[in-house]
């Protein structure tokens, strides 16, 4: 049986559509609910859905006023704050096209991005960095904030497929990517609901991650608000450690985090009591067995994985209708057609490793690679996702790491996650990373970079017993710390530079 799946057809986007309009909508039904909480220690600050609505459209006329005409691009230079939300979907109300980027960027960062962005307007909190020369006004969080009272501008309408946001890739390959997304992009996130999330109007949905990254704005704005639920989210500078307790405190039903994030909550052992959770939700990376059994057992509730990406955002998921099985990630959502492609670029058969693919008739799949007034759209019937993986008889997919992080070992390929899995069970192991390392022109071994108290020749004994013995590591080195990226991902490429430099 070939890797490929053919799902029913989905109900398609309605037209004429807007993004900010569409989130929204709960504002009509229930204008005094909740729909957002920016949490602090101190306490909490609450806008209802009415509330909130007003004030997106409020800043779509201040937006407009100042000469903006649909289509232009605005950057986003903005924290945590309410201020991301309002100027992100007021951006969207007013037909204007909003760019998110992570606050902390230097203005040497911000410049390259602003050449492949062209925007004519970036909002920025006090503080953040701007470009050296900047191409266009800024507006600072405050003004902005000031036009939440303005008279509320009509929802700009249109077609579905037109440009509607732009994000910026982690950057894990050395060069983030400016990809272009559709209105269309948030429709096609209904299929999460039942795949992945589970979540229902009566929610509260925590998110620790940056609003700027989309698995942040997708899973912890759009989708509780798509379904009239409440997003809380925590502000800038509360620590991972501290999420638990505003979770019990705020009574969040759903928790939503990356596998670091996790790591960092779990790390001291201890029962956490959060009697209102419901499940949590991992995704950015894969997340390692151990650390969702972890969780398990200090909050007697399971953790549901997605895989995604900046293009198509999660497609892969456990969801608690339909858990994965142990040592993989999840089944295609409802209404997806996914596929495992061999080198030829063609379905493999099911139980072969592949390249995972999304077919190019996704809703939620991007519009392309922006590059100045150019839109770069993806090539072929499938988009390759780089990621490696293999799907079993019953259409469960397990990932093998990303195909760029695959390892030669003597003429296998080895998954990096497989090794990492294996040495975060050893009970003196806080995280690891595999990565393949050149020792000669000729040669590289596996090496493994470690955080925790265990030494060489205890961690050489638990690989030995764990994993054949193509798939030890033949280095350990022992780090403090392990390199993330910006959204919190293990980033293997920066050791395998910094090491390469040391030589």
């Amino acid at each position: 049986m070939l890797s490929v799946t053919e799902p029913a057809p989905v109900e398609p986007c309605p037209a004429p559509f807007n993004l900010a309009a569409h989130v929204l909508a709960a504002a009509v039904e229930r204008p005094d609910h909740v729909a957002l909480q920016i949490l602090r220690p101190a306490g909490a600050e609450r806008w209802s859905y009415g509330r909130l609505e007003a004030a997106v459209r409020g800043v779509a006329t201040g937006l407009l006023s100042r000469g903006l005409v649909p289509g232009d691009r605005v950057m986003l230079r903005l924290g945590n704050g309410v201020v991301f939300p309002l100027a992100f979907l007021g951006a969207v109300a007013a037909g204007l096209v909003p760019v998110p980027t992570a606050a902390g960027l230097t203005a040497g960062e911000v410049n390259r991005l602003c050449t492949v962005v062209q925007p004519r307007l970036i909002v920025a909190d006090e503080g953040v960095a701007l470009p050296d020369t900047p191409p266009c006004p800024v507006l600072s969080a405050a003004d902005l904030s000031a036009f939440e009272a303005l008279q509320p501008a009509d929802w700009a309408m249109g077609d579905p497929d037109r440009l509607g946001y732009v994000v910026f890739t982690s950057g894990t390959s050395g060069r983030p990517r400016a990809v272009a997304h559709a209105h269309r992009a948030v429709w096609a996130r209904r299929m999460m609901g039942p795949g992945w999330t589970g979540i229902a109007g009566t929610d509260r949905l925590l998110h620790a991650g940056a609003l700027n990254w989309t698995y942040t704005l997708g899973t912890g704005l759009f989708d509780p608000w798509a379904a009239g639920a409440t997003a809380l989210v925590a502000t800038d500078g509360v620590a991972p450690e501290q999420l638990p307790l505003l979770a019990r405190r705020f009574d969040a039903t759903i928790f939503a985090a990356v596998p670091g994030i996790y790591r960092r909550i779990l790390k001291h052992g201890r029962k956490i009591a959060l009697p209102r959770l419901r499940h949590g939700l991992s995704a950015g990376e894969k997340l390692p067995p151990a650390t969702r059994e972890a969780w398990r057992a200090a909050t007697g509730t399971d953790l549901h994985e997605a895989m995604g990406m900046s293009e198509c955002s999660t497609f892969l998921s456990s969801s608690p209708g339909r858990p994965a099985p142990e040592g993989a990630t999840g089944y295609p959502q409802p209404g997806r057609r996914v596929a495992v492609l061999g080198p030829d670029g063609a379905p493999v058969q099911r139980g072969t490793p592949g390249i995972l693919a999304v077919h190019r008739s996704d809703p939620g799949l991007f519009l392309g690679r922006l590059d100045g007034d150019a839109i770069l759209a993806p090539e072929g019937e499938w988009f390759q996702t780089g990621d490696m993986v293999v799907m079993a008889e019953g259409g469960a997919i397990a990932s093998l790491g990303r195909a760029d992080d695959m390892i030669n070992a003597g003429g296998f390929r080895v998954s990096p996650a497989e090794i990492e899995a294996a040495l975060n069970a050893h009970p003196e192991v806080g995280a690891s990373a595999a990565v393949e390392l050149p020792v000669r022109a000729d040669a590289s071994v596996i090496a493994a970079f470690y955080t925790g108290g265990a030494n060489e020749a205890a961690l050489q004994a638990h690989a030995a017993a764990c994993l054949a013995r193509y798939k030890q590591p033949r280095m350990y080195i022992r780090r403090d710390e392990l390199p993330v990226t910006a959204n919190g991902k293990l980033n293997r490429r920066a050791l395998r530079e910094e090491w390469k430099e040391t030589q």
